[in-house]
């Protein structure tokens, strides 16, 4: 279906039984929020709320809730896209196969937007008191925009044909921001809108911001999307929804995306920062209030049947899960060409995306080698990490392909086994220290300062991976509990962390010497609640990867360093408790929850639901 706009989508999804009105007023403050948590854990439909409390404009969510109703959204244009990847790739192929890429041409032509006249943005206008005041944790700074679509111009080449259409936090209303006058723009480190953001000041004048929600679900999409810096993000937009991206003049001003159903419209200013946050986010945890750039708004346009969409942020998995399904279904295919020797590259929605990525490569430096071991991987890896968002990556485990051709990053317990039978801790660790990581991860050393680890393994297996702990196992004093988390890897309860340098983890290796039975697990990871996080794959991964920096937090079993390179003989040992510098964790309102609960009893429109 090739929507115009949001409202044929609505319309689509509910004519074919994928969309519940809710009839009853709800508060877009947390219970909104809870509700969309709770039917997207259940793969309900997508909602819309009808009535608001506090605003006249009705909201949607779960748009993107399945990647089945993902997929449905954009059942006629997502293979030709794929098709375009294709001939990215390899443009050749459309000589080899000329009626499997025909169709894709006119796709093509739907890349290049377009200027109208006139356009539904126009119709009307508000201000920021009457938007959807969506808050989602409680813990929250102020309502946010949670589906923004960012647009800037590089000021010293204006037109959409340099623009960048990012995702980047808003908050409306809160903190110091002057009511009605001023919004907080977040927007974190490797985004295109900083290379903008940046010629701004160098020229010292404002950057022009158009924030829109709302339009068709390509352009949601397309904010999201990895495009190479200089790509606009409307072609994208244009492709993937099937009809060019009609643009509205204004002058002096932005062009105003026509079927939009949201404009906030202003300037970014160049000497005022503002506290923004706290934001309960993607990582599941808060991220914390810092000073970001502030919008001064001059308008807020609307449609005259508008729609206001959102989703909710927190632990994955959550909607925005559907996002990175999809990005992978159209550009995974492209990896090899951008990364050379890279078969697939897979970062870990259930450790938040940046902390923990996976990536299988090619050992081919050596082919007639008796033994293989990590020498290209290395390679691939320091390409990987120099790629745009891949550079966030906290933990990046890459493996050779030719050691297990069927292997397969999306089975994360298969190739976490793989990787723990053939690692070796003397040689497979490469540390990157004091460097950049995720905006919101603040398990470093710092804001947006921390390390990186890159385990690279290849050769035959080493070691077979004990799924019992031994009976009689000895743990040093004030240590209990352990748990097999996975074959190889056992979670151990230790003392809670009272300062952030303790000595706990080196204690507890040191009193475990290089042939104590606990070193047939490779990896041991300390944490708050053994139990917790061995109960399922995702708790492991998440209170693994989310609560360590690599250089800090990881140690082992009769370590070493030699020239510089650090090792052990013995059990790799990761510390994964939650350290005093930490953000805190997300948890509902209890309040919330009983009202949602009530939602959801007999003669309740979330009844048979949630």
């Amino acid at each position: 279906m090739r929507y115009r706009n949001l409202r044929e989508c609505v319309d689509d999804l509910q004519r074919h039984g994928q969309l519940l009105r809710i009839s009853a007023e709800i508060d877009p403050v947390l219970e909104a929020a809870e509700i969309q948590r709770r039917v997207y854990a259940a793969r309900g439909p997508a909602l819309f709320f009808e009535r608001v409390k506090g605003s006249p404009f009705p909201m949607v969510s779960n748009l993107f809730g399945t990647k089945e109703r993902t997929h449905f959204l954009f059942r006629d244009t997502i293979d030709l896209v794929r098709r375009l990847v294709e001939l990215k790739i390899d443009p050749t192929e459309a000589l080899k196969n000329p009626l499997r890429y025909a169709r894709a041409f006119p796709t093509a032509w739907a890349m290049q937007p377009k200027y109208v006249s006139r356009g539904p943005i126009l119709e009307c206008q508000t201000q920021l008191d009457q938007l959807p005041k969506l808050t989602s944790w409680p813990r929250d700074g102020g309502p946010f925009v949670t589906l923004p679509a960012v647009y800037t111009e590089h000021p010293d080449k204006p037109g959409w044909q340099k623009s960048n259409l990012g995702m980047y936090r808003v908050q409306i209303s809160g903190n110091q921001y002057a009511p009605n006058r001023q919004v907080g723009l977040h927007y974190q480190i490797h985004r295109s809108i900083g290379v903008h953001h940046a010629a701004a000041l160098r020229r010292g004048e404002p950057l022009k911001v158009n924030i829109y929600v709302g339009g068709p679900p390509a352009l949601i999409l397309s904010a999201v999307m990895p495009l190479p810096e200089g790509l606009s993000e409307l072609t994208f937009a244009g492709a993937l929804g099937g009809r060019r991206v009609g643009l509205v003049r204004q002058k002096g001003g932005l062009p105003l995306i026509a079927e939009a159903d949201f404009c906030i419209s202003g300037t970014i200013d160049p000497k005022v920062q503002l506290p923004e946050g706290p934001f309960g986010d993607h990582l599941g945890y808060y991220s914390l209030q810092h000073d970001f750039p502030v919008v001064n708004v001059d308008k807020v346009w609307h449609r005259k049947d508008t729609i206001w969409p959102f989703t909710v942020v927190g632990r994955p998995p959550q909607e925005d899960t559907s996002f990175g399904k999809i990005i992978h279904d159209i550009t995974g295919p492209a990896i090899p060409s951008v990364l050379p020797g890279v078969k697939e590259v897979h970062a870990v929605d259930a450790a938040g995306v940046h902390p923990l990525l996976l990536a299988i490569g090619s050992e081919r430096y050596v082919p007639y080698a008796a033994q293989r071991r990590p020498q290209e991987i290395l390679t691939q890896a320091n390409a990987i990490l120099g790629q745009g968002q891949l550079s966030l990556a906290k933990y990046l485990i890459i493996a050779a392909a030719e050691d297990d051709p069927q292997l397969d990053l999306h089975d994360i317990q298969r190739f976490l086994l793989h990787v723990l039978q053939r690692a070796d801790w003397t040689t497979d660790l490469h540390f990157q220290t004091r460097t950049t990581i995720d905006t919101l991860d603040y398990s470093g050393d710092g804001f947006n300062a921390g390390s990186k680890v890159v385990i690279a393994c290849a050769g035959m297996v080493r070691r077979s991976l004990p799924t019992e702990i031994p009976a009689g196992l000895s743990l040093p004093e004030g240590f209990q509990n352990p748990h097999v988390a996975l074959p190889g890897v056992l979670t151990v309860q230790a003392p809670p962390c009272r300062d952030r340098r303790d000595d706990i983890p080196a204690r507890f290796c040191q009193q475990l010497h290089s042939d104590h039975p606990i070193n047939a697990f490779p990896l041991i990871v300390l944490v708050d609640d053994a139990e917790f996080s061995a109960r399922t794959l995702n708790n492991f991964l998440w209170t693994t990867f989310t609560r360590s920096n690599p250089a800090a937090d990881i140690d082992g079993i009769d370590s070493f360093v030699v020239d510089k390179h650090w090792g052990c003989r013995g059990s790799l040992v990761i510390d994964a408790r939650i350290k005093p510098h930490h953000a805190p964790p997300l948890i509902e309102d209890p309040e919330v929850t009983r009202r949602v609960d009530a939602l959801a009893a007999q003669g309740g429109p979330l009844h048979g639901i949630i």
